[in-house]
This record gives C-alpha cells, structure tokens and sequence, in this order.
C-alpha cells in the first residue's frame, strides 16, 4: 500500500473496504475545499456541517446512493462585478461514506453552512445483547 497509512494486513480479516478507504482519503487529501465539519452530538446522532456561503439551497444539492453521501453545489453567476473576491464559489463535488446503519435526518442551510443531519440506527436485533450463562 503507497501513501502515508502503513498498515498491516493480517488481523484485518474481511475490513479490506476499510483499507480501501483509507487509501483513497489519503489520496484525496488535499481537496479540502469547501470546508467541512464534522459535529457528534451524542452516540446515535451526527451532523456535517459545510461551509456554502454565497450559494443559494438550490445551487447546492445532496444525495445518498449506495451508503455514500455527495453534496455538489454550482454557483450561477449573478452578473456582478467584483473589485475583490475573497469567497469562493467554484464548483464543487463531496463524498462521505456512510455506515451502514446511519440515516440521513434533514439537510438546510443556515448561516453560510449546509448541515445534513445524521443519525445511527442499529436494527434491534444487531444491538448487543448479554447472553445468559448456564
């Protein structure tokens, strides 16, 4: 495996997708634009936060396809003559993989940031459970 995660395949049994992964962030790492957060609330409950100031809700769109999350957004421009442009809103393309079990609760922009709520829910019968002993 090339880049700056060297990690080592025995004991990793059946979490190849997990080394996959890695790879590809560490091959993605310096796309950092547009800025995100990622915010847990508790447990169950998350939220990414990213930053969209100067896009309008319907330059920016969200899907979940497949487990993986995209937020693209497309600035039309409005006619307008900049003396300085210190915002940037070139086009933008970004994935995050979900777990399995995460659920997206809500998106809306507020304050120059789109959050997208999430949150996990194990099925009852995948939750740990003690097991009486004999």
């Amino acid at each position: 495996m090339t880049g700056q995660f060297a990690i080592r395949k025995a004991g990793f049994i059946g979490f190849d997708h997990i080394l996959k992964e890695l790879e590809q962030i560490s091959t993605h790492a310096m796309d950092h634009y547009p800025p995100h957060n990622i915010v847990k609330y508790d447990e169950h409950e998350f939220a990414i936060e990213i930053a969209v100031a100067g896009f309008t809700k319907d330059e920016v769109s969200a899907e979940l396809k497949e487990g993986v999350l995209t937020v693209t957004g497309e600035h039309e421009s409005r006619g307008r003559e900049f003396i300085h442009r210190g915002i940037s809103t070139k086009k933008f393309k970004r994935q995050f993989r979900l777990s399995e079990h995460t659920q997206v609760h809500g998106a809306e922009i507020k304050d120059g940031l789109l959050v997208i709520n999430l949150k996990v829910v194990i099925p009852e019968e995948q939750r740990p459970r003690l097991i009486e002993i004999k």
